[in-house]
């Protein structure tokens, strides 16, 4: 059967609007979904239904559009909530904070330090020099050191490896910068004192936390390799400190997502006026 010019006109026409018409039904679906999505506080669903609507249906305008004025009211939201999240987790920390400090001794020389930094008072910073052994400490703004107190013995140590009674170990990797490495004399016996940190710490106070209840051999390894046994002062003073430091770390990180997250509120008010 043949159907006239104009009937064929009429049928395509036809099926072009139903399309057209199950586009746009399609592109509300997914509008009204995001809405709901914001509306039950679900940002990444709404974020992603509003994303799709442009992809799926890059015709659907009006939809388009509204998904684009919705996004930043998403964008708002999940932004105030990240302040209050922080807001509440910073109230926590500091709380902790303000009791694990009574544990440290805080120690900063205006004449050439911008940051203090914190020493476990179990294991006292200026007696540590009469024994063989690893003090710890964190700077203000978290991040972990160990050093390292050999003396008696001069041997270049510029590594150590802390061992359990069970095998396992950690070690330091090798220090060649001598900014804060110390090698010195005096009347009566020779002293090496070797700091580490960031990638050199290289996860030793971690294990030391991890194993603090265990035996734990220290060694000085230079020229040669000298061995002492941690002593239980030293294994909880690195500890705290290991403790001290992810919270302060914490601290840290909490205080930047806030300023992040206020920074992108005020452009999105800034964009309403």
């Amino acid at each position: 059967m043949r159907f006239p010019n104009h009937t064929i006109f009429l049928m395509l026409l036809a099926v072009l609007v139903s399309s057209c018409s199950g586009r746009n039904r399609s592109a509300k679906k997914y509008l009204s979904e995001a809405e709901l999505a914001y509306i039950e506080g679900n940002y990444s669903l709404a974020k992603l239904k509003i994303d799709s609507i442009k992809i799926l249906f890059p015709k659907s305008f009006d939809e388009i559009n509204s998904g684009f004025n919705l996004m930043q009211e998403v964008r708002m939201a999940e932004n105030l909530r990240n302040v209050q999240y922080c807001d509440s987790m910073l109230h926590e920390n500091y709380s902790q904070l303000n009791e694990m400090l009574n544990n440290f001794d805080f120690i900063r020389d205006d004449r050439y330090q911008e940051f203090g930094e914190y020493y476990p008072k179990i294991y006292p910073h200026k007696a540590s020099l009469n024994r063989n052994g690893l003090r710890s400490g964190v700077r203000e703004k978290g991040s972990l050191f160990i050093e390292s107190i050999l003396s008696g013995s001069a041997i270049k140590h510029n590594q150590i490896r802390a061992v359990s009674d069970d095998g396992s170990y950690a070690e330091t990797n090798i220090v060649t910068s001598d900014g804060l490495n110390y090698r010195f004399n005096t009347l009566e016996k020779a002293y090496e004192i070797v700091r580490y940190s960031g990638s050199d710490e290289n996860g030793v106070a971690q294990y030391i936390y991890t194993h603090r209840d265990k035996p734990i051999t220290l060694k000085f390894i230079g020229n040669r390799t000298i061995s002492t046994t941690l002593s239980n002062d030293a294994k909880q003073g690195v500890s705290q400190s290991f403790e001290l430091s992810n919270l302060l770390l914490s601290i840290e990180q909490l205080k930047l997502e806030k300023e992040k997250s206020e920074v992108l509120i005020r452009y999105l008010e800034s964009r309403k006026e």
